[in-house]
């Protein structure tokens, strides 16, 4: 028998997600987008950690049509959990999983001629039709046809009898940094449109709109967006946390906290964890939390990262430990086992802002977030 080690749900390191703030910013991407326009909710990486299944129920709940993921075994997983809402892989495919995607009816990105070729044929073979998006490489150069070669593709394509085409999608390389550029991958895309709506016909779902394609690119819309990121709460364009938006605001969905585990007093001059890379200056009072960088909370964090304990902010001392890292609460400090800790997110009116995290070790929120490991549990809060 396979088994798995599930989390324990009573942890003290645990990932509070509010499917509140989840609703809340679904609903924003509803206010920029028109009414017959489809929302995409990206949910791979398990739903950038927040949990793949019980965020995908909640979206779908709320007016959600589609959920784009990154491979076929997430979409196996949503249909194996009774999701019966289309579902793209957006990435490209192993030709080997062609049969495993057209039996559980997912949709299949096709970005290239050898790949529409290819899944035609298994179709055939299994009496029935695939469903597929055109993949047009606009300026990414991760997967797609170049816009420029796109022609043959689509001749190719659509001239697959076990092939329905249900969409054409590309992606945004700059979309929350560099408006020229967007401009230009629009006008790209728009070639591949007219030359597709000349020759054949547009597809239903025509896509290429990301979080800051729905914020700042109204025309970039078309007939389906995909959101990722804004729906778990993080501006694109940066922390800005008096943006609105139709007199709303992005609030992140996880908050991450841990309990004080260990409190003990040490004498000035004492190296704390591994290699001694923290020394106190005077006696102090250490506390140990059960987190580590097995947790993901991420080793750089060592003697840069803070922590919230009774509303008061503490720093991270030493090298943080796969399992367990280490605070100064100084002598003033108050901290009793068993406390609360806040590691990032709101509690009790103080917040430690997931971005000021990532500026502190150059990464952004997305790392984060899809590095909180499995083994820390996910507790929905309404």
């Amino acid at each position: 028998m396979r088994m798995t080690l599930e989390p324990y749900q009573n942890r003290p390191t645990r990932a509070e997600i509010s499917l509140a703030n989840l609703r809340n910013n679904l609903s924003i991407v509803q206010s920029l987008v028109a009414q017959n326009v489809q929302i995409m909710a990206v949910v791979k990486a398990n739903a950038y950690g927040h949990g793949i299944f019980e965020i995908s129920r909640e979206l779908l709940a709320h007016g959600v049509q589609y959920l784009g993921v990154a491979f076929l075994e997430e979409a196996i997983f949503l249909r194996s959990c009774g999701i019966t809402a289309p579902i793209l892989v957006l990435g490209a495919i192993n030709t080997d999983q062609i049969a495993e995607f057209i039996q559980h009816d997912i949709e299949i990105t096709s970005s290239s001629i050898e790949k529409s070729l290819a899944i035609d044929k298994v179709a055939k073979e299994l009496g029935k039709k695939a469903k597929v998006h055109l993949k047009i490489d606009t300026g990414m150069e991760r997967i797609g046809v170049h816009w420029y070669n796109a022609e043959k593709f689509i001749d190719v394509s659509y001239h697959c009898d076990s092939l329905l085409i249900q969409g054409i999608f590309s992606h945004f390389a700059k979309a929350e940094s560099d408006p020229d550029f967007t401009a230009e991958q629009l006008g790209r895309f728009d070639s591949v449109l007219t030359l597709m709506d000349k020759k054949y016909f547009l597809p239903p779902l025509i896509h290429i709109a990301n979080s800051a394609g729905i914020i700042h690119y109204k025309q970039s819309h078309y007939t389906m967006v995909r959101p990722g990121i804004m729906l778990y709460g993080y501006n694109p364009d940066g922390y800005l946390p008096d943006v609105t938006f139709n007199g709303k605001k992005l609030k992140p969905v996880m908050t991450l906290k841990t309990k004080v585990s260990y409190f003990k007093v040490v004498p000035p001059n004492t190296g704390i964890s591994y290699n001694h890379s923290y020394h106190t200056k005077n006696q102090t009072r250490i506390v140990t939390l059960p987190i580590g960088y097995g947790d993901g909370y991420s080793r750089q964090l060592s003697n840069k990262g803070t922590v919230v304990i009774r509303g008061k902010k503490y720093p991270i001392v030493g090298t943080i430990c796969m399992d367990q890292c280490m605070v100064d609460i100084g002598m003033d400090g108050t901290a009793y086992n068993g406390d609360d800790v806040l590691v990032f997110g709101e509690m009790d009116g103080v917040s430690i802002p997931l971005e000021h995290v990532c500026e502190k070790i150059g990464t952004i929120p997305y790392e984060i977030i899809c590095s909180i490991a499995p083994r820390v549990p996910r507790i929905y809060i309404d």
